[in-house]
């Protein structure tokens, strides 16, 4: 590329024109600033030292004109230089943060499944107690109700044999007539 510089452009002017020649190749002056350190030599040809008083107040005029555009670019620089470490130890912490929070996550899914596993096995010995109850207790009911029918059988075998004693004490009854009357003791 080939720039042309204007006719109104002085030689002060072409210094700082110079500083932002990084441009053309993509670096920023703040980029590669500690590569080509800044020139604080007139652009005067080295021939015509009239060591004039004039001359030497441009030369300080001008080298304090570049040194201040280099201050604010190192300041800018320096900026830029905290403001990167800054971010860099930022999205470290904040990584470090992501991945506790992730091994914590992961801690409370490794006791969940552990607590569901008890829970799981606790539930599994309940059911089989409460299935071994009701069996249990279908048995008890079964035999309830065989021992309650013995029971009945019993009180009226019980009652026959009383009406037989009274019927013997009492000759005017016949035990024989009684049982056909009471069929419902006898069975």
């Amino acid at each position: 590329m080939s720039f042309t510089i204007p006719a109104g452009f002085s030689s002060d002017s072409m210094v700082d024109f110079d500083q932002f020649t990084g441009f053309e190749t993509g670096f920023t002056p703040w980029d590669c600033s500690e590569l080509f350190p800044p020139t604080t030599q007139s652009m005067e040809p080295a021939g015509s030292g009239s060591g004039s008083d004039e001359t030497n107040q441009n030369q300080t005029n001008s080298s304090s004109s570049l040194d201040q555009p280099n201050q604010l670019v190192s300041v800018i620089d320096e900026r830029k230089r905290r403001r990167m470490i800054s971010n860099r130890e930022s999205a470290r912490r904040s990584r470090m943060r992501k991945q506790k929070h992730l091994e914590n996550l992961r801690n409370q899914v490794n006791r969940l499944r552990i607590e569901n596993r008890e829970l799981n096995n606790r539930l599994k010995f309940l059911l089989y107690h409460c299935h071994c109850v009701k069996t249990d207790n279908d048995r008890l009911r079964s035999e309830y109700s065989i021992l309650r029918q013995k029971l009945s059988d019993i009180r009226q075998i019980l009652l026959f044999k009383q009406l037989q004693q009274y019927s013997s004490a009492w000759p005017c009854y016949n035990v024989a007539t009684m049982s056909d009357q009471i069929p419902s003791l006898t069975t």
